[in-house]
């Protein structure tokens, strides 16, 4: 178990600089944060600091820059955004490596907030070079990451602060994360479902192999089905198949028996339109020339009713092109089938990504039980993979 901010001294937090690794990775554009769900999510670490009177100082990365600062990617419409939802003025720290700005931390105001810009921007960023790393950590005196969807990360401004920085504690957001994930895997109420979905078996072999001992049945959907159809020697039409992973697909099945589920059929049009002419078919009847876009609704019926009456279900990956509709049906069957699960006292985890984002626009975000931030950690902490944002924290 990893230290957490609860732990620390209330008392003692007053007038210290907090140095907190946020996830504000935000859509923006027109200069304006599209989506502030990232932020939101961590106001309850941001909040809980400032009440406690400290200097409160925010690093995050913001897309993927190259070859140093570009105005697309400041931090800037950021701090408006906090503003806004903190409704008290935020400080913007323009160059975080600069002496200037650990003199600023200094002088903030108790409970005032700063966020420095882009750690993108610096390079040694994502090499975690040790001396961007000392440079960032003078800006603080403890350490909190709150950005679970950048532990997976080795980076500076994650693992390199958190061996200098002591304590090193998780935050709010990052130990709900640890906890509803690590749950779901130590102490799952039965039956325990996997739902693996999206493009490819390849992003999720190494789930699947971890989830297969202890998942009671692992349902199947998405293009990475089509590969599963493959190997059982059905026409797949132009689908999206790996060809070189039809063998590895083939030594599931074998292995897995009832306890892989795939859909009993596909939705199916010659091309990727919403407009397109669709069918519904068997998934030993796919036309040559067609490809599946969507599970079909005999597949939605019987993965929801697996669905509803588990006791833990761990979803990631769409059933389906769930931004082209109406190839988002099965996506949002499963979405549905998992808030009802949620509502008849089921665990539910959304593990981020699209599946986080197809919950969020269906409206049911606030019926699972818990919606990752983080994608691509969810999937490597799930895969029993050291996160690296996690291992460097201190141990409770």
């Amino acid at each position: 178990m990893k230290r957490t901010l609860a732990s620390l001294d209330p008392a003692a937090l007053e007038g210290r600089r907090a140095l907190v690794r946020v996830d504000f990775n935000c859509p923006i554009a027109d200069g304006r944060v599209t989506d502030d769900l990232r932020i939101r999510a961590a106001l309850p670490t941001i909040r809980y600091l400032r009440d406690r009177g400290a200097r409160v100082v925010l690093l995050s990365h913001l897309g993927r820059p190259k070859g140093g600062p570009n105005p697309k990617y400041s931090m800037e419409p950021v701090v408006r955004a906090l503003e806004g939802l903190l409704g008290s003025p935020v400080t913007f720290l323009p160059d975080p490596t600069s002496a200037d700005a650990v003199a600023t931390t200094r002088h903030m105001p108790r409970g005032g907030i700063a966020v420095a810009e882009n750690t993108r921007f610096y390079p040694g960023e994502e090499s975690n070079d040790p001396a961007l790393a000392e440079r960032f950590a003078a800006l603080g005196d403890f350490y909190v990451n709150d950005a679970f969807g950048s532990a997976h990360r080795a980076h500076a401004s994650t693992e390199g602060v958190a061996r200098l920085l002591k304590p090193a504690v998780s935050g709010f957001l990052m130990e709900k994360e640890l906890e509803y994930l690590g749950q779901a895997l130590a102490r799952p109420k039965r039956p325990f479902v996997a739902v693996m979905g999206g493009a490819k078996i390849s992003g999720k072999i190494d789930l699947i192999e971890a989830l297969f001992p202890s998942v009671d049945s692992i349902l199947i959907g998405g293009a990475m089905a089509c590969t599963f159809f493959k190997a059982m020697g059905l026409e797949v039409g132009n689908s999206l198949v790996e060809d070189d992973r039809v063998e590895m697909a083939a030594a599931l099945l074998a292995r897995a028996g009832a306890k892989l589920v795939l859909p009993a059929g596909a939705v199916v049009a010659q091309k990727l339109d919403g407009a397109a002419e669709t069918r519904t078919v068997p998934r030993d009847a796919i036309p040559a020339g067609w490809a599946m876009f969507d599970i079909d609704p005999a597949s939605e019926r019987e993965f929801a009713a697996r669905i509803t009456a588990a006791g833990t279900v761990i979803w990631n990956g769409p059933m389906g092109v769930f931004e082209t509709p109406p190839f988002d049906h099965g996506t949002l069957a499963v979405a549905e089938a998992m808030a009802r699960a949620t509502d008849a006292g089921a665990v539910t985890v959304v593990g981020g990504g699209d599946s986080a984002a197809a919950v969020a626009a269906a409206g049911l975000a606030d019926r699972m039980t818990h919606v990752s931030t983080g994608g691509g950690a969810s999937l490597e902490f799930l895969e029993g993979k050291v996160l690296p944002g996690v291992s460097a924290l201190d141990e409770s």
